[in-house]
């Protein structure tokens, strides 16, 4: 069966990725791709993707989605990760809300208490409707960013 996205790389990518994989700096997959790519070029070992994946510890449908990746995107957008297009789930707190939640932390507690309890902030928060919801978690998150000594 012939290969689909066959991969010839030229001499300026065979260095880079000779280099990432000679100074193993890189991420264990950066690595792993990096050697992927040097033994299923064209112009070099030629290895079958059996032989690849049993060598690099993957499965060979790992190696078909290297050499797609290479043929699409380049050198770059295989060897790193995507970024993600849009985040998975909104934020709760925007910027604005986080200055919320400080300011609310650091104001006076309410009467009968000695200092705010992160569940107390978050019912605080709501009650405020700073948020919709949100879990004390997400509030001692916050606090942690600012490296407040509250938390």
């Amino acid at each position: 069966m012939r290969k689909q996205n066959v991969v010839q790389l030229n001499r300026s990518d065979r260095r880079k990725l000779d280099e990432v994989v000679k100074r193993g700096k890189a991420r264990a997959t950066e690595i792993r791709r990096a050697n992927i790519l040097l033994k299923t070029d064209a112009n070099g070992p030629r290895w079958t993707d059996e032989h690849i994946a049993e060598a690099f510890g993957c499965s060979r449908q790992a190696v078909v989605n290297v050499r797609r990746r290479y043929v699409k995107r380049g050198l770059a957008g295989t060897l790193k990760r995507k970024k993600q297009e849009r985040p998975s789930r909104e934020p709760i707190l925007d910027g604005r809300g986080e200055a919320q939640v400080i300011a609310l932390a650091c104001s006076r507690t309410p009467a009968g208490r000695a200092r705010w309890s992160l569940r107390l902030l978050a019912n605080r928060v709501v009650e405020l409707k700073i948020a919709d919801r949100i879990s004390y978690e997400t509030i001692r998150r916050t606090l942690k960013k600012t490296r407040s000594s509250l938390i």
